[in-house]
Order: C-alpha cells, then sequence, then structure tokens
C-alpha cells in the first residue's frame, strides 16, 4: 500500500493549539536527526566501526541531555516513549523496593501512565495504590501526603514503596510542590518518583528525585523517545526480562539519531526557554481573561499563576467536549479535550473530577513556541459562537 501523502501546502489553514500533543518538530532535531542517521544507524552493542560510529552518536546524546537537565550520563536512559519511561520508571523502583513497602502513594490528578503503570504493579506484585487528594487548583494537598505515609509506615503497616507525582499538572498546568513533597517522602526514606513529561523543555527539572520522566516530542523533539532518568543511589530494579545491552534500564534497540535529535531540540530550547516562556505565558493569560470574560458559564481551571506558561483548560457548561473539539477543528483550530491522557476513550477527565471543578465541555490549549498573536486573536474571536450554537442546538 502506498503511504498517504502529507497535507498540502494549499489546504485551509489550521492552528495547532495541542502541543501537549506533540510540537513541530525543532529544526536543531530535524538537523541532527538527518546527520545522525548516516553515522548512528547501527546496533551500538557491535564493535566493528558502524557499531562504535552509533555509539559515539548515543553517547553525545546523553551527554547534551544529562548536561541539559543537570544530571549524570550514566543516569540517563533513552525510551520509547515518555509513557514507558514512567512505566519503566515506577515498575522499576516497586521491584527494587519490595521489601520496604507495597504501596505507591501518588496524588489523584497524575498522568493515565502512572495509574496504568500502578494498576499493572497491583496485579503483578501486590501491591495497593493510594491517592492523595487535591486542592481546587489540582495541587497536592501536603498534609494529606504527610499522613499517609506516616500511617503506611506505622508498626504493622504495609510501608510505602515510592511515591509518584508530577512536576506540573499535564492537564492544567498547575505547578506541584516537589521539592517539600521530596523532603517529606525522604523524612520517612521512601523515593519520589517525578513525572516531568509537561515540564521538561520549558523550565528547569525540580530538585529531590529519584527517578524522574520526560518525553522528547513535548519539547520539538522526535516522537518515540522518552528519558528515563534514575538516580545512582535509587534502589531501582529492572522490571523486564534480561536484555543483553549496554544500558541495562534500556529495552531492544535504542534509536541513536532519534536519542540526538531529541538531545540537540532539548539544548536548543532550552537556550530560549526564558524568552518563549513569557511570550506564551502572555498569551496564555489574554485567553484565560477573555473566555472568563466572552463565554457564559465557563469554569477556568488550575492555579491562574503558579502553573506552566503554555497550558490552560476551562469547561463550558451544557456542551459536550467531543462536539466542541470537532467543530473548532472545523473552523480550523486543534484543541484538547476530556483528559489529556485518555481524550481517544472519551472518558471524563480524572483530574477535573478530583479537582471538583466542571467536567463536561472542557477544552484544553497547549501552545508551542510559534503560537502567534493572530492565532489566539482568531481563537478567542470564534470560540464564543461556536459554544454559543452548540448550546442553541440543545436549547440549553
Amino acid at each position: 500500500m502506498t503511504p498517504a501523502p502529507p497535507p498540502s501546502a494549499a489546504e485551509p489553514a489550521w492552528t495547532d493549539l495541542d502541543s501537549a500533543s506533540g510540537r513541530p518538530l525543532h529544526p536543531a532535531a530535524r538537523e541532527a536527526m538527518l546527520a545522525a542517521y548516516d553515522a548512528g544507524y547501527a546496533d551500538v552493542r557491535r564493535l566493528h566501526h558502524a557499531g562504535r560510529r552509533a555509539r559515539a552518536v548515543l553517547d553525545n546524546a546523553r551527554e547534551v541531555v544529562a548536561e541539559s537537565l543537570q544530571v549524570r550520563p550514566d543516569e540517563v536512559t533513552f525510551t520509547g516513549s515518555g509513557t514507558e519511561a514512567v512505566h519503566r520508571g515506577l515498575l522499576g523502583l516497586v521491584r527494587g523496593r519490595r521489601r520496604e513497602g507495597s504501596v505507591v502513594v501518588r496524588s489523584a490528578v497524575e498522568h493515565s501512565a502512572v495509574l496504568h503503570a500502578a494498576d499493572f504493579a497491583e496485579r503483578e506484585s501486590g501491591t495497593t495504590s493510594d491517592a492523595v487528594v487535591v486542592d481546587p487548583t489540582g495541587r497536592v494537598d501536603l498534609d494529606a501526603l504527610a499522613g499517609r505515609l506516616a500511617a503506611h509506615a506505622a508498626p504493622g503497616g504495609p510501608g510505602t514503596a515510592l511515591v509518584a507525582l508530577q512536576s506540573a499538572n499535564h492537564e492544567v498546568g498547575t505547578r506541584q510542590p516537589v521539592e517539600q513533597a521530596a523532603a517529606i517522602a525522604a523524612g520517612h526514606g521512601v523515593p519520589l518518583l517525578v513525572d516531568a513529561c509537561a515540564s521538561v523543555g520549558w523550565e528547569p527539572l525540580p530538585t529531590g528525585w529519584a527517578v524522574a520522566t520526560a518525553s522528547a516530542h513535548k519539547w520539538g523533539g522526535p516522537s518515540g523517545v522518552g528519558v528515563l532518568l534514575v538516580r545512582k543511589h535509587a534502589r531501582w530494579r529492572d522490571p523486564s526480562p534480561a536484555d543483553d545491552r549496554g544500558d541495562r534500564r534500556a529495552v531492544g534497540f535504542e534509536s541513536a539519531p532519534g536519542a540526538l535529535a531529541a538531545a540537540a531540540a532539548l539544548q536548543a530550547t532550552l537556550a530560549e526557554s526564558d524568552r518563549t516562556a513569557r511570550r506564551v505565558a502572555a498569551l496564555v493569560d489574554r485567553v484565560r481573561g477573555e473566555v472568563a470574560r466572552t463565554v457564559p458559564e465557563v469554569d477556568v481551571v488550575g492555579d491562574p499563576t503558579d502553573r506552566l506558561p503554555h497550558l490552560l483548560t476551562f469547561s463550558c457548561l451544557y456542551v459536550d467536549g467531543e462536539a466542541l473539539v470537532s467543530v473548532l477543528d472545523r473552523e480550523g483550530f486543534g484543541v484538547g479535550s476530556g483528559s489529556a491522557c485518555t481524550a481517544s476513550t472519551h472518558e471524563p477527565s480524572h483530574v477535573l473530577a478530583a479537582m471538583g471543578a466542571l467536567t463536561q465541555g472542557n477544552v484544553r490549549i497547549s501552545l508551542h513556541p510559534g503560537t502567534t498573536e493572530a492565532e489566539v486573536d482568531r481563537f478567542l474571536a470564534v470560540l464564543p459562537r461556536v459554544v454559543r450554537d452548540l448550546r442553541a442546538e440543545i436549547g440549553a
């Protein structure tokens, strides 16, 4: 079967306001990947010339990522996706700490990758999952976290295997108090897993974690490349069948060109991040204010200031989220709806439900660095009419 051609440049203008699903490939990534395909195609385990060249490409990528994220090169592993990094990170801690505890403590608003890994651990390893409540902005309750850890550590208690806490919420943008949570966990001798997929590329990695994860397509790198960071002191054990890789935390054949492209994009993106974040945050602030002003019966959620610069979610009463996404797409705008991590199932957002926010008719926008003021203006001009028309169809 002949592959379908890419969209024609003559097609109507369409604006991507859903960079959470991936942003355009950074020019630095494109250049690095094309160059690396010639030098990094071989298996990095091979001792011949092509294998050594591929190993050099992969090692270079690892060093660049390590420098960018302020970690050691031997703490960096490239995976097939951010989801794989989360799964391996969590399950590796569960296996490494099975004698210390059997409870996975997490916030109630973690990405589905964490929820699914915790469910898998429960089925396969007999662990349990304990969700800690969040406030109306989506921020974890630190007192409740401390209480759960103390209860599990009490005599006769099951003990805690790990705490999982995102750096910032992937759906509403609220930053989490990672350093404070890490201190609480450390006081009980419990490691912290930080899902940083939403924030890496926009701001520095927080501190205090034992395992952290990231996803290259979120910062302009290629899809199919994730990053798993495991501190040297972490009690992490490989949860997969044995594989004769040089990096025992990796599974299968790492893509050296993909890793180098991800590293190049990360380095370039972080160099531009301060300026880009200020500009994009101003656009999101404008959307936040205008939506609240021009769309009746709307709930704009998440922390208004202590948040990622590019993310915003709002919910429209009496509107179906799937219909809203479809109409906005026809109007030339790509947005997200439902849960940021399970939108394909059309399930209500577990994040918004945990926050006590409206879960129907929600729209998630996530701007990429190239988003323009004109694109935002056009979206704000179209949105009130679209919501009004959809409500009129059902007599609301």
